[in-house]
C-alpha cells in the first residue's frame, strides 16, 4: 500500500506562489479542509488526481474555483459533495476514479456548469468502473448539456434509453461489453458525437445497428477487428468514423470501408499490408 502523502497549507501556498513548484498530483490528501480553500483560488487546471477522499467541507470550497477540475483519485462521493460540485464553475469536471454513484450524485453532477463531465474509469486496469448506473441516474446525467463521457462496468438497456436522449456535445463510454440490444438503443442517440471505447470486438448485428447513427462523428477506439459483415456495415455510416485502433482487417472488408464516404481514421501500419493498400488506394487512413 503506497504511503500517504499529505498537501500542507504551507504546500497549497507556495502552489498558488508558483504553480510549476509543486505537483499536486503526487499528493493523497489534504492537511485539512483549509487547503482546499486555498486551492480555489489557483488559476488553470487543479490536478488532484492522487486524492482518494474529499471531505463535504473541502467539496465546498473546491466549488468556488472556476478552473478545470481534475479528481481522478475518488472512487466515491458523498451527496452533499458531488451537490457542492455540481456549482463549480470550470470549463471541466472529471472523477474518472467513481466505482459508485448515487441517484442524488448522479442528479446533483448533471447540473454542473461546465463543458465536459468524466464520470467512471477511462482505463479497466486501474479499476472497473462505475459497478451500477441506476436507470434513475441514467435518467438524470441524460439532461447534462455538454460533452458526457461515463465509464461503466455495464450498461444496462434501461440505462442506454435514456442516456440516448442525451443531446450534448458527445457522449462517450467506456464499457467492457455491449449488448446488440444497448447498440440498437444508442443507435438512435440524439447527439452529434457517440463514443465507445473499451470494446475490442463487436457483433455483426451491434454494427449494423450503430451504423445507422446519424450523428457526425462515431468512435470505436479500442476495436481491433472487423469482421466482413461489420466493415459493410460501417462502410454506409454517413459521417466521420474512428478506428484507430483497428488490426485485423480482410481484403474483402477493407474494400468495403473503401467506399465509406466521409472521414475514415484509421492507423494503416497497423493493417495488413494488402488491406492498407486498399484503403490507401481509396484516399483513407494516415
Amino acid at each position: 500500500m503506497s504511503e500517504e502523502k499529505v498537501l500542507t497549507k504551507e504546500i497549497a501556498a507556495q502552489f498558488l506562489a508558483d504553480e510549476d513548484s509543486v505537483e499536486l498530483e503526487e499528493f493523497t490528501a489534504f492537511e485539512d479542509d483549509d487547503v482546499a480553500r486555498l486551492l480555489s483560488k489557483a488559476e488553470g487546471v487543479l490536478w488532484l488526481d492522487g486524492l482518494t477522499e474529499l471531505s463535504d467541507a473541502a467539496a465546498e470550497s473546491l466549488s468556488k474555483y472556476e478552473g478545470s477540475l481534475i479528481l481522478n483519485g475518488l472512487t466515491e462521493i458523498s451527496d452533499a459533495a458531488a451537490e457542492s460540485l455540481s456549482e463549480q464553475r470550470g470549463n471541466e469536471l472529471e472523477l474518472r476514479g467513481l466505482t459508485v454513484l448515487s441517484d442524488a450524485a448522479a442528479e446533483s453532477l448533471s447540473r454542473h456548469t461546465g463543458q465536459y463531465l468524466s464520470l467512471g474509469t477511462v482505463d479497466f486496469e486501474e479499476n472497473p468502473g462505475i459497478n451500477e448506473l441506476s436507470d434513475a441516474a441514467a435518467a438524470s446525467l441524460s439532461n447534462y448539456p455538454f460533452g458526457l463521457h461515463l465509464g461503466l462496468t455495464n450498461l444496462s438497456d434501461a440505462a442506454a434509453q435514456h442516456l440516448s436522449k442525451h443531446q450534448g456535445e458527445s457522449l462517450a463510454f467506456n464499457l467492457t461489453e455491449l449488448t446488440d440490444a444497448a447498440a440498437e438503443i444508442l443507435s438512435k442517440h440524439e447527439g452529434p458525437s457517440l463514443g465507445l471505447y473499451g470494446l475490442t470486438e463487436l457483433s455483426d448485428a451491434a454494427v449494423e445497428s450503430l451504423s445507422k447513427y446519424r450523428g457526425r462523428y462515431l468512435t470505436f477506439e479500442s476495436v481491433t477487428k472487423l469482421s466482413d459483415a461489420a466493415a459493410e456495415s460501417l462502410s454506409k455510416y454517413e459521417g466521420s468514423l474512428d478506428l484507430d485502433d483497428l488490426t485485423q482487417l480482410s481484403d474483402t472488408a477493407a474494400k468495403s470501408l473503401s467506399k465509406h464516404e466521409g472521414t475514415l481514421s484509421l492507423n494503416l501500419d497497423n493493417l495488413p499490408a494488402s488491406a492498407a493498400q486498399i484503403l490507401r488506394d481509396a484516399g483513407h487512413g494516415e
